[in-house]
């Protein structure tokens, strides 16, 4: 396992502390939940830095990359589904198209790497559970709330667009 694996797999770290520090949302603990979720979501960015400037890409993180980030993401937001700050049919929405991509490429014998539509979504999922973890003023609450609806459009639109090709590429090769 390469130094980029490894940042990948040590993001997986902040998770416990992020649903434990949520379960007791005061304000001190909304605060840490914010810091550790912030520092996690940055190490994103450095191991795909440093995976590219090592020469270090592999099919292994391309396919943990991803699934480190579903889980950054869906665990908070499932928090705060319980600490009544997101409905949950939103976070299911979000749910349902991780798994739907999941299991779209368990059958897929190369692994892609995200495409920018992946990447607007899981930079507004950070921004939106960034706001939605932090003990804001009740101001911050409508637009908390807009950002993550954004997130869980781009979720979708990118979801879509992920699985478009496949479908016409599928579509020509049986005829």
């Amino acid at each position: 396992m390469n130094l980029p694996n490894l940042i990948t797999f040590s993001r997986l770290l902040g998770v416990p502390f992020l649903l434990y520090g949520l379960q007791q949302p005061t304000m001190q603990n909304r605060w840490i939940c914010l810091v550790i979720f912030l520092v996690a979501a940055g190490t994103d960015w450095l191991d795909g830095y440093l995976a590219r400037k090592l020469n270090q890409i592999t099919d292994l993180g391309k396919f943990l990359d991803p699934l480190v980030d579903k889980l950054l993401v869906l665990a908070p937001l499932l928090a705060l589904i319980e600490i009544n700050k997101v409905p949950a049919w939103g976070v299911f929405l979000i749910l349902a198209r991780e798994l739907t991509i999941a299991g779209w490429r368990v059958n897929k014998t190369a692994i892609s790497g995200a495409n920018i539509w992946g990447k607007l979504k899981t930079v507004s999922q950070i921004i939106a559970i960034a706001l939605l973890i932090a003990p804001l003023s009740d101001f911050w609450t409508i637009p908390s709330l807009v950002t993550f609806w954004i997130s869980v459009i781009l979720t979708l639109i990118s979801g879509a667009i992920y699985l478009w090709p496949s479908k016409s590429i599928e579509t020509t090769d049986t005829n």
